[in-house]
């Protein structure tokens, strides 16, 4: 069960035909947009009736930019995620009481563990960000990298009660609904029971880029990533063509994120890489980029979706948001990175890439100029360095098997 955008999906769809794989039988719950996702894979689906593109684009969903703070998003976030959560709560139910075990993402933790209680059914928690509160960083949706070890604790156990602000009425609403006893009367509290009944977490993303943190409790376990279902269709023969007629490009993406303004932003990346003297591939994605209006030809091509792991092993570097699904593509591939964050826990992995040695410096989308990118594009691209080490993490990255240790967790639960 998970609810977001892509990135919040995508991982879900690999985990998912890996235990099919493993002689499981596997239903996807999330947003109706992503069924495509799991075209050919085995893995079941069942929607759900909210489209988060269409919550971006809204204007609530646009009112998100106009908060310069990790805290002022959070608090916007949260008003619309509550708005929406109690629309989604009947699918989930109807899907869980035909399973044996829930799988809940971090998005749907409080409500999927409220469902998985009410049907007495086992549940792992599966999730993409480290939420667990610790000393050793700051709550990585509030794309800070510190505040010192007891303020990081603190404001993690803020956020988890912001994120339990999310569902404080579909969560009662669920429990009288499948005769559950009303909850204890605040949300610290229940997040304190939670701890106590040591919820198994599996988090799908590489201890060689976040290690686990030593003072999280028992069940909290860092898997490796888990690696999108892209199937075995090939790249567009025009984006082929594109590739072997000059140089490794950089790829350019944003996303799921969306911009205040496609047409300035488009127009300063096409210039920057310009600058730098490279050529590049830019990905529309729900922000809008588009090399058009820029002279497109033989230095630049514009894209729509396609798999990461086919695209990002033939260009020089990946200029991207920093989302945890793109900042794993791109280690993936071995290649180095100019993150743009733009919000939420995007700063979190931009540090993370620069502290890894694998980006030059990040340019936050609200400072993005072409000065202050194409310097990035050059040390990214013409420094060796960088891609040395690149290869070396993604070499390594990519002999985790994150997959399985979920698999192993589901087959004792079977066993």
């Amino acid at each position: 069960m998970t609810a977001g955008s892509r990135g919040d999906v995508a991982p879900y769809t690999g985990l998912a035909y890996g235990l099919v794989r493993a002689g499981h039988e596997v239903t996807l719950v999330t947003h109706g947009c992503f069924e495509r996702l799991v075209a050919g894979s085995g893995v079941g689906f069942r929607p759900l009736p909210v489209d988060p593109r269409a919550e971006l684009e809204s204007s609530r969903g646009r009112g998100l930019h106009r908060s310069t703070t990790g805290v002022g998003k959070l608090v916007r976030v949260v008003t619309m995620a509550r708005a929406l959560a109690g629309r989604m709560t009947d699918d989930l139910v109807a899907a869980a009481r035909t399973s044996d075990v829930l799988l809940p993402a971090a998005s749907l933790g409080p409500l999927g563990h409220a469902i998985a209680e009410g049907l007495s059914l086992p549940s792992i928690g599966v999730h993409l960000q480290p939420l667990a509160p610790t000393r050793e960083f700051a709550p990585p949706i509030l794309g800070v990298r510190s505040w010192g070890a007891v303020p990081n604790r603190i404001a993690g156990h803020g956020v988890n009660l912001a994120v339990e602000r999310v569902f404080a009425e579909a969560v009662p609403a669920v429990r009288a609904r499948l005769g559950l006893p009303r909850a204890r009367a605040t949300a610290a509290l229940r997040g304190r029971d939670r701890e106590r009944r040591a919820m198994p977490v599996l988090h799908g993303f590489s201890p060689l880029v976040v290690p686990r943190p030593r003072d999280w409790r028992a069940g909290l376990d860092v898997t490796g990533y888990w690696w999108p279902y892209d199937g075995t269709a090939p790249l567009p023969s025009r984006l082929r063509d594109f590739l072997d007629a000059g140089p490794a490009p950089v790829f350019v993406g944003l996303g799921s994120a969306t911009v205040p303004d496609a047409r300035r932003l488009s127009a300063e990346v096409v210039r920057a890489l310009r600058l730098a003297g490279l050529r590049g591939v830019i990905q529309r994605g729900w922000g809008g980029l588009t090399a058009d209006g820029s002279g497109e030809g033989e230095d630049m091509l514009t894209i729509d979706e396609v798999p990461h792991s086919a695209l990002f092993p033939r260009v020089a570097a990946v200029v991207h948001h920093a989302g945890a699904g793109t900042t794993a593509a791109g280690l993936r591939a071995g290649v180095p990175a100019v993150p743009v964050p733009v919000q939420f826990d995007e700063g979190f992995w931009a540090a993370r890439l620069v502290g890894l040695g694998v980006a030059p410096r990040a340019v936050p989308l609200r400072r993005l100029t072409a000065e202050a990118l194409a310097p990035a594009l050059v040390r990214a691209v013409r420094d060796p360095a960088y891609a040395e080490r690149a290869r070396a993490l993604g070499a390594r990255i990519r002999s985790e098997d994150g997959v399985g240790a979920v698999v192993a967790a589901v087959n004792r639960l079977a066993d």
